[in-house]
């Protein structure tokens, strides 16, 4: 039988195949979800269109916000939280570590997917030597918590900038730098290996770049560079700087232990006459590292490998502190339109976009153009109060948020406002004026309702 009438007669098996390969490449990427803005979504309309308009299936936050927290319930969403930097001198004591997991994470799990609890956030680069002597003790206490709980399927691991590298060039010679090598990082890989969990850490080739080096940070054509030891070469910034982690693990004898990208991302708004910084040198930078890390071809050194990876940032976040480029590392705006595109989004039939590699905010908006008022990241419960007051007076059904009705859970005064703004904002016209609340409101083009609770 030729070839051809094999493939002709098992097609509906090939094409499940190619969807089946298809959609595990477009769940390879995670992101970011920071909150330092004043015009942010409400967390569970953040979910909503996580799950509904795009192929993230996994989110990493910088704090254990119980409003995310509550907000990603029952979205399937994999959630890493964040230990305050400052609480981990505390979570040396096993009381205080249990108190924690009672506070931060019993209350969502399972409901909320917690898959990772990071310990602070870069502590070696805080050179806080306070810090840094209690965050193995804290690490292991807190795993210690969650097994005491019960809890066995969330790791616990700390994030990394790459300031832990003494070397980074060529790849093959990385080296940690000498003092935390063996005082700190070589007992943290022993845990990481004794409870199979992931060594986070961030790369950034934006913050390693230069005018010459452009092509090469953001996986362009480039002449490449060599690694004099190995005669390996590298065609992008991001498996050097990966390949120079490996080998610090290596050196110290663990290189069995699995990376994770922690951050990485690429701005695209920066400084007038910033070489290398526009909306489609962002675009080029996440597109092509979202269809590298999917690929599975791993680095030189680390070949067939694949990185769990987190691209910094969901949103651009308007009350950042630095230059302009910190405001302006998003995927997409506050009310969801995607700065540009690079393939996570939806189509209409429920599947993952093609990968864009540049473009500035061309994809369709989520909603088929309709538009719903939910409260703001940043209103107060007082105030969103004043608002079911204001709103439920006038008139307007307020019954499906009362027990017993359809949108009575979650049951909480954010939710509940939400769908008493959006009753107000639907039936008074339609304009974005009708959903200001006294600057307590915004409207989103992506679709609120949840389960049996339908907004209008």
């Amino acid at each position: 039988m030729a070839a051809t009438d094999l493939l002709h007669l098992h097609r509906p098996f090939f094409l499940l195949l190619l969807l089946l390969l298809f959609s595990a490449r477009a769940s390879a990427i995670g992101v970011n979800y920071g909150t330092l803005g004043n015009n942010l979504p409400p967390p569970n309309v953040v979910a909503n269109f996580l799950k509904t308009k795009t192929t993230i299936d996994r989110v990493k936050i910088f704090d254990a916000n119980p409003d995310i927290l509550r907000g990603f319930a029952n979205s399937g969403i994999a959630l890493t939280i964040t230990v305050a930097n400052g609480d981990i001198p505390a979570l040396v004591n096993l009381p205080a570590a249990q108190s924690w997991v009672n506070s931060n994470v019993k209350p969502f799990y399972p409901a909320t997917n917690i898959n990772r609890i990071l310990v602070g956030n870069e502590i070696l680069h805080s050179l806080d030597q306070h810090l840094i002597d209690n965050l193995v003790p804290a690490m292991k206490t807190l795993h210690l918590a969650l097994v005491l709980a019960g809890i066995s399927r969330i790791q616990v691991s700390t994030a990394h900038s790459l300031g832990i590298l003494l070397k980074s060039q060529p790849p093959s010679m990385g080296r940690f730098r000498p003092g935390w090598d063996t005082g700190v990082l070589k007992p943290m890989l022993d845990f990481h290996r004794q409870t199979k969990s992931a060594f986070v850490v961030n790369p950034y080739p934006y913050f390693s770049y230069g005018p010459k080096t452009v092509n090469y940070a953001q996986f362009k054509r480039n002449r490449g560079y060599r690694d004099r030891v190995t005669g390996l070469t590298y065609f992008n910034m991001f498996d050097q700087l990966m390949d120079a982690v490996y080998s610090s693990m290596k050196a110290l004898g663990y290189a069995d232990v699995p990376i994770c990208v922690g951050e990485t991302g690429w701005p695209s708004v920066a400084n007038p006459g910033q070489v290398g910084v526009s909306v489609q040198d962002a675009a080029a930078y996440n597109g092509n590292l979202l269809r590298h890390v999917s690929s599975k071809k791993g680095t030189p050194l680390m070949p067939n490998r694949r990185f769990e990876t987190y691209i910094f940032a969901l949103f651009n976040e308007n009350q950042k502190p630095g230059p302009p480029a910190e405001q302006n590392f998003g995927l997409f705006q506050p009310d969801f339109t995607p700065v540009y595109d690079i393939g996570i989004m939806r189509q209409a039939g429920g599947g993952p976009g093609r990968p864009g590699g540049g473009g500035g905010g061309g994809s369709p908006r989520p909603g088929g153009g309709k538009k719903w008022c939910v409260p703001r990241g940043d209103a107060t419960d007082a105030a969103l109060q004043k608002n079911i007051d204001y709103v439920c007076s006038l008139g307007v059904d307020c019954k499906p948020i009362q027990a017993g009705g359809a949108c009575y859970q979650p049951n909480n005064i954010k939710a509940h406002a939400g769908f008493v703004m959006n009753s107000y904002y639907q039936t008074h016209g339609r304009q974005d004026f009708n959903c200001d609340f006294a600057h307590t409101g915004v409207v989103t083009a992506v679709d609120p309702s949840t389960g049996g609770c339908r907004y209008a």
